[in-house]
């Protein structure tokens, strides 16, 4: 009887199509990774710093007279570094003498699907203790056109540096366009500067020059958490995007596909950006 065995070729054949595929999915599945500051970490470094420097004021001259007032920079610095997360998902010999390609993107997209929700929440977790974890709305609050518009103008009024964005649970902004009177245009493109391939599907409209976004990952229920924030309000720092490894069980007869990840994210500025609590529950499919 012929015996069949799952060669080297085969084992680098599954593991370039799963990386590729872990890769593909992550990018088109954690929409807020896209909308806050995003920076690498270079070989050879443990953290990077990044500075805020303050407001400088401009005075009233008189002609003759010489200038008194000075400014203070007022830089102040944040130090960010990154942590290892990682999964292992289990290629069977049998499997892969298979072949079956398919069965190897499926598994490159739970991997991938698992990378972005861990990316994607790990952000979210940040929305919280924006605005000195003071929130906009509350518990049980419908988010409707005046309430959105409501927080808008909170961003507007405390300066918020543009971009500025929303990010909120389906549900919720659901409840804002059954309220509102007029329903924004759903043929209405991406602002300039963002990647629509990376966001078109979160991407539902922009209400007074800020563009709305949807994140399944925001836990649903009464007090569901999103967030008013400009880009400048937090950071995703990088140091290895993916990082691929195989080995080998002879005992259960199969190769242990290891993938690794090396980031970090932070809030930079509490005051460019707010919590907004609104409800997030399952709206009615049959009233």
């Amino acid at each position: 009887m012929p015996i069949q065995t799952a060669t080297t070729g085969q084992l680098a054949d599954a593991q370039r199509i799963v990386i590729e595929q872990i890769r593909f999915t992550s990018e088109h599945s954690a929409p807020v990774i896209n909308l806050v500051e995003k920076l690498r970490l270079g070989k050879g470094e443990k953290s990077v710093t990044v500075p805020k420097v303050g407001q400088f004021t401009a005075s009233d001259l008189t002609d003759g007279v010489d200038m008194v007032d000075t400014q203070d920079i007022g830089m102040t610095t944040t130090s960010l570094t990154t942590a290892e997360v990682g999964l292992k998902a289990i290629l069977t010999d049998k499997l892969v003498r298979q072949e079956n390609e398919d069965m190897f993107r499926v598994i490159g997209r739970q991997m991938g699907d698992a990378m972005a929700r861990k990316k994607d929440t790990d952000l979210i977790g940040l929305f919280s203790a924006f605005n000195g974890g003071t929130s906009l709305g509350t518990s049980g609050a419908a988010l409707t056109l005046e309430n959105l518009s409501a927080c808008i103008d909170f961003a507007k009024a405390n300066k918020f540096p543009a971009p500025v964005y929303v990010v909120h649970h389906p549900s919720a902004l659901f409840r804002l366009a059954l309220n509102s009177t007029i329903i924004p245009s759903l043929t209405q493109g991406l602002p300039n500067g963002l990647d629509e391939a990376l966001l078109r599907d979160f991407y539902k409209y922009v209400v007074n020059q800020v563009a709305v976004f949807e994140d399944g990952n925001i836990t649903s229920g009464a007090g569901s958490v999103g967030a008013i924030f400009s880009k400048n309000a937090a950071a995703f720092l990088e140091s290895v995007g993916y990082d691929g490894r195989q080995q080998r069980d002879e005992s259960l007869r199969a190769t242990e596909q290891i993938v690794l990840a090396d980031y970090g994210v932070f809030e930079l500025d509490d005051g460019y950006g707010a919590p907004m609590t609104y409800t997030s529950a399952a709206p009615s499919t049959t009233a």
